[in-house]
């Protein structure tokens, strides 16, 4: 059994047991059809009154501006995120149309995020969600307007590789089994 596969105490779906976040991704490319059908699923998350806050700035590591996406990333990152096939800087919109404060934007994004994870994933492409980014960095290079948007996360996309090309500490990082804390930790019945 691969130790990435959680291990659930009850039916959870197989999509969401099989998700991890990768960080060893092959050269095999993902088409740009591929990459307009995971984040089209991203659209589709809920989102309050259907505002829908979210942006998604790509490029492919075939792209010149691909490196320009990677140096934004912390170092931490940089050394595996150059190998994704597809980087993706994810944008929360700030204010709703009516321009007043979107307060739950960010809730928001992490549910279209999610989808589209979940999307990669069911058509044999892994992802790996990064908080680890040079927010300022981010937005002078993808030229934002701050009043407007927010860099959020990054996401890397791509097939996976042998944990084998990677280098310590991220070797052992995605040879090691996925845990998660108990439901007693995070869930309480209200009575």
């Amino acid at each position: 059994m691969n130790i990435k596969i959680a291990k659930t105490n009850n039916p959870v779906i197989d999509l969401i047991k099989d998700r991890w976040s990768a960080r060893s991704f092959s050269p095999k490319d993902i088409s740009q059809h591929e990459l307009e059908t995971i984040l089209e699923a991203g659209s589709w998350a809920f989102s309050s009154s259907n505002s829908q806050p979210w942006n998604f700035i790509y490029t492919h590591r075939k792209d010149a501006s691909f490196q320009k996406l990677v140096d934004c990333l912390m170092g931490g990152n940089q050394p595996w995120a150059k190998n994704a096939s597809v980087l993706i800087a994810v944008l929360a919109n700030k204010k709703n149309d009516n321009g007043t404060e979107n307060k739950i934007a960010k809730h928001d994004v992490g549910a279209a995020n999610a989808t589209l994870m979940l999307q990669a994933l069911s058509m044999g492409i892994y992802g790996h969600v990064m908080g680890g980014f040079h927010a300022d960095k981010t937005i002078e290079t993808l030229s934002i307007d701050a009043e407007k948007h927010e860099p959020i996360v990054f996401i890397a996309l791509g097939y996976l590789d042998s944990a084998d090309k990677l280098e310590e500490p991220f070797k052992a990082r995605e040879l090691t089994a996925r845990s998660r804390k108990s439901l007693s930790e995070i869930s309480k019945h209200f009575v």
